[in-house]
Order: structure tokens, then sequence, then C-alpha cells
């Protein structure tokens, strides 16, 4: 039996509208509202919502022979909520099938797994939980942010429960083996790892509408014809954006129909089915343990980390976003706390790659910064606002103390003022009431009086 597992990333980025230096202590609303609900609707209608359809229909079509996963970031749910309810509805359509797996990540689509391992441990909680909420599934397979992978981080997963993950391919960390086998963590072997085929999936995902690939056009038998040419093979993992079909490559690009037609092409091979990442663990076993000292992921040609630490305005951001990450333990103020789960959002520094030379297509499309210094700039004064707003609940030190203790004296007298300014006010009102009622009446009404 060979195995073809589809598996899509569902992701939005709460965007920041321009903030500039002056705005630092004055204005603590970072959000391009506008923005963010234009693109969001402009996705729906071109991909969620068209796509989920199609996967409904293949799903009820072939009769739960038809299967997919997904991960959907916690702050994209979050904008379905507020933007396009409709969307969320359509997920649920399909979780109702039972044929759709929806896997872990972390709520903010983050690096934190770089950084703290509680802090990841809580944000894939929290992620979990969402998960659970609008979909009535547990996660029991994790796919990282970005794919981005290690033995280490496999290891967090695996202590926090999680039976399997997903990660990239990379032909630097397999050599000469085939992604198109299971195989288990280096170091806790009971977690199994599932290896996308970056170049069956980069097919569709980049290469589908170029007429000058030399395999243009990608047709499903051709797709299906080659993933059928090794014997020995037994699973492929198709691992992609979401937004590949209908925004990446427009419907016009025949990608619809070729998604609408692949079941077929597939089903007409007897030794192939379409399986969720949970089923793949269950179905085969792990050829052999892979080894991933350093963090992998699924960007760009090097499949490491650069496209969002390569240069230094990223790891600058970087640290200091995660300096605070002790303090904000402290807090429990909700505005605050949202704040900071939407600075993690990795594509803050993917915003600020310099990567102009070997991917700089792909980064110029999702940038909506005119250069990374601009994106670097805009970041930092954000987070510097942040941090300003931090400090009146968690001073960093001893001055910051002191001057938040003034602060909160400064507050207080304030308060004060403007009771002290509105009793004033009404007492002032009141007065005037009061002579106009006993002020004496002029001659001329005293005569009409008698009158």
């Amino acid at each position: 039996m060979k195995a073809i597992c589809f598996y899509f990333q569902v992701h939005q980025p709460f965007r920041y509208r321009r903030y500039r230096f002056f705005d630092i202590g004055n204005d603590h609303y970072y959000y391009d509202d506008y923005a963010n609900e234009t693109i969001l609707r402009k996705v729906a209608d071109h991909c969620y919502l068209p796509v989920n359809k199609l996967m409904l229909e293949l799903i009820n079509k072939y009769k739960g022979k038809f299967k997919v996963a997904f991960s959907i970031t916690g702050v994209a749910l979050e904008q379905f909520e507020m933007y396009a309810p409709e969307v969320l509805e359509s997920f649920q359509e399909l979780a109702k099938t039972g044929q759709v797996e929806f896997l872990a990540e972390t709520y903010s689509h983050s690096l934190v797994a770089l950084k703290s391992k509680s802090l990841f441990q809580e944000q894939v909680t929290k992620h979990c939980d969402a998960i659970q909420h609008y979909f009535g599934q547990r996660p029991t397979v994790f796919r990282n942010t970005e794919m981005v992978y290690s033995d280490d981080i496999g290891v967090a997963a695996a202590e926090m429960g999680f039976q399997a993950v997903l990660t990239e391919g990379a032909k630097h960390i397999l050599g000469w083996k085939s992604p198109n086998f299971l195989y288990c963590n280096a170091v806790n072997p009971r977690l199994k790892v599932l290896m996308r085929n970056y170049k069956l999936s980069d097919d569709m995902a980049f290469r589908f509408s170029n007429q000058a690939w030399n395999e243009y056009p990608l047709t499903p038998e051709k797709l299906v014809g080659w993933m059928n040419g090794d014997s020995n093979e037994e699973i492929f993992n198709l691992f992609m954006d979401y937004e590949t079909f209908g925004e990446h490559q427009s419907e016009k690009t025949g990608i619809f129909r070729f998604l609408e037609e692949l079941p077929d092409a597939v089903f007409k091979q007897k030794d192939f089915v379409f399986a969720t990442p949970s089923e793949i663990i269950e179905e085969f076993q792990p050829v052999s343990a892979v080894s991933v000292p350093h963090a992998i992921s699924w960007a760009d040609e090097e499949r490491d980390l650069t496209a969002w630490l390569g240069n230094e305005m990223q790891q600058e951001a970087f640290d200091k976003l995660y300096e605070l990450t002790d303090r904000m333990a402290k807090v429990d103020d909700p505005a605050l706390n949202k704040d900071w789960n939407f600075l993690q959002v990795s594509d803050h520094f993917y915003y600020m790659s310099t990567k102009f030379f070997s991917d700089g297509e792909v980064h110029n499309y999702f940038n909506p910064y005119e250069s990374p210094y601009e994106a670097f700039i805009n970041y930092m004064n954000v987070l510097s606002d942040f941090k300003l707003r931090l400090n009146t609940f968690v001073p960093e030190s001893e001055l910051e103390v002191r001057l938040a203790e003034l602060n909160k004296v400064l507050e207080e007298k304030e308060e004060k003022l403007k009771k002290y300014e509105s009793e004033i006010a009404r007492l002032q009102t009141r007065k005037k009431k009061k002579k106009t009622a006993t002020k004496p009446k002029t001659s001329s009404t005293k005569e009409k009086s008698k009158k």
C-alpha cells in the first residue's frame, strides 16, 4: 500500500499599521485593521471558501476515501471570527466529516521553540485548546511553525504527548535517504517523523503555472505516475500552504480542476490511498531514526532559519522581544497579553529578510513593507511602546519602579482633579440655576401681574 498525506498550513498574521516614532507612548493601537480585513476577505473569496467547498465535495463523493489534514494558527482563527465567520464554519463542516485531521502548532505561529521551552508549551497548549473548542478534536500530531524542527524540538513535542511531528525532507538531512518513508526522532524513537517531499509539493505550490518549467503542464496522471515510479516507497507527504489554491496559483491556472481530478487518478492505482498523519503512524513502521541536530524549516533553498533570523536586524528584534519573557509571565492584563502574542508572529521577522537573490520573489510576495529596514523600524517602534506599557505592570529597574510609582501618583492626582473639576462645574451650574430662579421681577412684569 502507498499512502498520500495531504497537509495544508492555514495562516494569516495581524499586520501592523505604519507606527511612527512619535506614536510611542501616545498611541497603543498597532494594527492595520483595513489591511487585515481586506486581505483576509480576498483570500477567503479566492481560496478558503471555494477550496473548502471543493474539499467537502470530494470527501462526500469518495465516501471517506479522500482525506486531508490542516493546521490553522490561532491568529488566523481570531481573524476568521472577526472578519469572515463563514470561513470558520466551512472548516467546521469539514471537521464533521471525520475525514479531516487538525494538527497542533504554536498559537501565534511563532519561533518560540528556539527561545523558551515553557512558553513554547504554553502556546502549543493554547492552540490545542482552540482546536478542540472549534473543531472537537484534540491534536495528537504536531507541526511547528514553518516546519521548524530539530531533535530537541521533537523531544519537547513528545514530552507534551504528541505521537508524531511533520517537518521538511531536507536533502542535507536525509542525504541519500528518501522522504517517502516514516522516520522517528533520534533522541526519542517513540516520536514519529513525517518528512515533506519538497519536490512534489513545490511542483504544485510553486511550479504549477510556470510555463518555462520543463514538466509543464502538471496533470494528475503525471503526478501519480511520478509517485508510482518506485514500488518500494511507501508515503508521499504533500505539504503546502493552503493559499496555493486560488491565491498563489489562481483558479485560471487550472489548479482547482487539477485538485478535483486528482483523486480519480490516484484511485486508478489500486495500491494508493489518502491518509491523515495519524493514520500514517498507525499503518506504517519507521525505517530508521532521522538526526536533526540543528533546526531546519521548509523555507527557501537552504531549508534553515535564515528567512527569519538571517541578518542582524532580525536577530536584534528577535532577541529584544524574548528578553521580555520572564516579565510577561507576571502579567495578567488581557490587552497586553494579546499584543504579546501578536508580537511573536514569525511573519514580522520574515518581513525583515534581506534574501533578495536566492528567494527574493517569494519574500517580496508576502511583504507589505518597501524594505527590510522599514519593517525593522516599524516593528521596533511597536516593541518600544509595548515595553513602556509593560513597565507599568512589571518595572525593569529600580529607576523604573520609582517612575512607575510617580506615574501612579500622577494618575491618581489627575483622577482627583477631574473629579474636582466635575464637582466645581456641577456646583457652578447649580448656582446659576438658583440665581435665575430667585431673580426679582421687572416693573413691566409687575404691571402685567397687577392687571
